[in-house]
């Protein structure tokens, strides 16, 4: 059984930080691309991708809006990936997907996505 579960959300003012982390298990790690989505309070049906990065080869994906922000990163021996958000900005708040697709594109695409976690809260007041 695959498992996706993600750790870290919160509440921090504008321009602070938080770190997500996301642990995988059930699948290859290092055949996957793992990454994670936001979606937006009132937007339940709209999750928006805001980084990914291969295990295959340590390529990364970000969403224009969170470049220079955000930084993903991978540890393929804990089965591992992160995301440090920093400069944090109020529209960020949200609920973080953790997600793993068996694909690669140019973009970090729903479409894609084989598994997902439950999701973690993040918060950010002015």
């Amino acid at each position: 059984e695959v498992q996706v579960v993600e750790s870290g959300g919160g509440s921090v003012q504008a321009g602070g930080s938080l770190r997500l982390s996301c642990v995988v298990s059930g699948l290859i790690f290092n055949d996957y691309t793992i990454g994670w989505f936001h979606q937006a309070p009132g937007k339940e049906r709209d999750r928006e991708g805001v980084s990914c990065i291969s295990n295959v080869d340590g390529r990364t994906v970000s969403a224009d809006s969170v470049k220079g922000r955000f930084t993903i990163s991978s540890d393929n021996a804990k089965r591992m990936v992160y995301l440090q958000m920093n400069k944090l900005k109020t529209e960020d708040t949200g609920i973080y997907y953790c997600a793993a697709a068996a694909v690669w594109g140019r973009r970090w695409r729903i479409e894609y996505v084989g598994f997902w976690g439950q999701g973690t809260q993040v918060t950010i007041s002015s």
